[in-house]
């Protein structure tokens, strides 16, 4: 057993108090009540040293094994870290139902930059993408899967979206949004919308991250020429272009090759992103988040709500975060959402299940 000033065991101490567990810190209370259990075990005479604590300490960040040296001091350091552990936590049994898993496998959370985790997620898109060539006179059938909790009770419902959209935008397509349908009528001839739902337009788009974000520019400010310049956007088409690109990767889950790496690549050049580690997606898993803070503008700054959440070690993405809200003054209600896509694939007829769900 080595001493505690030996310099390897207090190179294990301060790794340790590094950790990031991968949750939120502990508040005041749980840290007080934490203390007061720690002290009345150490302090009491009878005490059992052999039993098993009524928490579980997270891996060390080298995942060597911890000293046994001196534990209930290694404890009391990881409450004073803010990186104890619950043996169990909710998340989702995978069968509809709420299990309680233990949270002891957690990988630490890096620091990194909106840029790495964007650009990583280009990679492990550009990776894992399938190669897609639906028909004109076929439809793009999603499930994406919703999760909304009220704010205010703590309530959560589930909600299932399918939604079967004509690759060319000629015939109705059937969208859902909160458990409801309906029927959307093709677009005009001299209508368009953003983000593109037709499979032609979304080709047309550039696969180069700054000829995608040109391209937006041109379509959200009419900008024309040559010699058109990421260094001639301003603060206020930046913040345009934020939100037509997440537009796009949000609206549309399944692109033509490229555009979707292209579309990442594209957002972490935009000012104001940032990344946000410890964020739970649907699931239960915890990754890094990409949100966005806009500019001071005339109108003030303000810190975007939406959340693209990925995977810390492979970038893969999760699913989003986002708020709504209904009604206005005492009876607003707010709602935080978190959602996935669950499958997709292309059928020949809207309201025709695919076999097998790309």
């Amino acid at each position: 057993m080595r001493d505690i000033d030996d310099p390897r065991t207090l190179g294990e101490l301060r790794g340790l108090a590094d950790y990031d567990a991968g949750v939120p810190p502990l508040d005041e209370e749980t840290r007080r009540r934490g203390r007061a259990r720690l002290l009345a075990t150490i302090t009491a005479p009878d005490a059992d040293r052999t039993r098993k604590p009524a928490f579980r300490l997270a891996p060390p960040v080298h995942r060597r094994p911890v000293p046994r040296i001196a534990l209930s001091g290694l404890v009391a350091a990881a409450v004073t870290a803010g990186v104890l552990v619950a043996v169990q936590q909710d998340g989702d049994d995978g069968r509809g139902g709420t299990a309680k898993p233990p949270v002891t496998s957690l990988p630490p959370m890096r620091n990194v930059s909106a840029r790495t985790v964007l650009n990583g997620a280009a990679a492990y898109a550009r990776q894992h993408e399938k190669q897609v060539s639906p028909r004109d006179d076929q439809f793009m059938y999603t499930k994406e899967i919703i999760k909304e909790t009220d704010q205010k009770t703590g309530r959560t419902k589930t909600h299932v979206a399918e939604n079967w959209r004509s690759v060319d935008g000629s015939k109705r397509s059937w969208v859902m949004e909160l458990g409801k349908g309906w029927w959307a009528t093709p677009l005009a001839a001299n209508e368009s919308v953003w983000p593109p739902q037709d499979w032609s337009r979304l080709r047309k788009l550039p696969t180069d991250p700054e000829q995608l974000i040109l391209a937006v520019q041109r379509e959200s400010f009419g900008r024309q020429g040559k010699n058109a310049s990421l260094d001639d956007i301003t603060d206020e088409e930046w913040m345009h272009i934020h939100f037509s690109l997440a537009g796009l990767l949000k609206l549309v889950p399944v692109m033509p090759e490229g555009l979707r790496p292209a579309a990442y690549e594209a957002l972490g050049m935009v000012p104001g992103v940032k990344a946000v580690p410890n964020q739970k997606d649907a699931k239960g898993r915890v990754g890094v988040a990409i949100t966005y803070k806009a500019p001071d503008l005339p109108g003030g700054s303000f810190d975007y709500g939406g959340y693209f959440i990925f995977d810390p070690v492979t970038y893969a993405f999760l699913g989003f975060r986002d708020e709504r809200s209904s009604g206005d003054g005492k009876n607003m209600k707010v709602y935080t959402q978190l959602s996935y896509l669950d499958s997709w694939a292309i059928v020949d007829r809207a309201k025709e299940y695919p076999s097998a769900a790309g």
